[in-house]
């Protein structure tokens, strides 16, 4: 399979669609999604007031802590507010995952 047809390429193009019906398809075919990509997924989910939203974001923060060590409660309540104001801050969301 051609680089153009991976899974990973083809949900990287549906992450620029903006659609997310057509991101979560693509994401169905990964075997894993990073945080960063996951936090994408969840600023879909809150500009279309998605019901799974709650769930998701808490999965995502639940994430945070274990991938990105070291995340104490400090961070983990910074976080938690800053989920809870998506699409707004999502760069500062994207800082944290990237401290890796």
């Amino acid at each position: 399979m051609s680089i153009k047809g991976s899974p990973d390429a083809r949900f990287q193009r549906s992450l620029r669609t903006r659609k997310l019906s057509v991101v979560l398809m693509a994401a169905a075919e990964l075997e894993h999604v990073r945080l960063d990509d996951a936090l994408e997924i969840l600023v879909l989910m809150a500009q279309e007031n998605d019901p799974r939203f709650d769930r998701a974001a808490a999965r995502w923060i639940g994430r945070l802590l274990t991938e990105t060590p070291p995340v104490g409660l400090r961070d983990a309540r910074f976080a938690l507010a800053m989920v809870e104001r998506l699409p707004e801050c999502k760069e500062t969301l994207h800082r944290l995952a990237r401290r890796r």
